[in-house]
């Protein structure tokens, strides 16, 4: 195992198991599923992997793992915001036609069969959220306008 020693700065979710993160753990190499992170830059991740029993943080390949800013302003704010109200929300991959959700609190990521890759628009993009009246479905948060501006033309 490769052991990164890592600075948290923000826990989303996991928290009533662990407080404070210092090391993640990966298998050594990408056949065994390890993840290779760029070190000693001072680069910043969202990193998602599993807490052992014994305490230990695993990260690898099948874990949602990306450079912080390579996130949308939309994931950025669904950590933030919107990804707990979905808490009671099952998502469910489809990966070819025909698919469908079983259940009224699920929603079906599409990015698979609709771009071929698992994190696309709609993972990039939208948050399955629970409604009031307990169903589930897709919600896009967008940014907010770059600037405010007039179109005027002259006459």
């Amino acid at each position: 195992m490769i052991r990164y020693e890592i600075k948290q700065i923000k826990m989303f979710k996991g928290f009533e198991k662990l407080k404070d993160v210092q090391y993640v753990f990966t298998p050594f190499d990408s056949s065994l599923c390890g993840v290779k992170l760029e070190a000693n830059n001072k680069k910043q991740y969202l990193l998602t992997g599993q807490i052992l029993d014994d305490g230990k943080v695993l990260i690898h390949l099948c874990n949602y793992i990306e450079p912080w800013d390579d996130l949308t302003f939309s994931q950025k704010k669904s950590l933030n915001q919107r990804y707990q109200m979905g808490c009671g929300c099952k998502i469910s991959t489809c990966y070819m036609v025909p698919c469908s959700i079983s259940t009224p609190n699920e929603c079906l990521w599409t990015d698979w069969l609709i771009e071929r890759k698992l994190y696309g628009h709609q993972a990039k993009h939208y948050a399955c959220i629970k409604r009031s009246d307990g169903t589930c479905s897709w919600y896009r948060g967008g940014p907010p306008p770059e600037k405010d501006f007039v179109d005027i033309s002259e006459p």
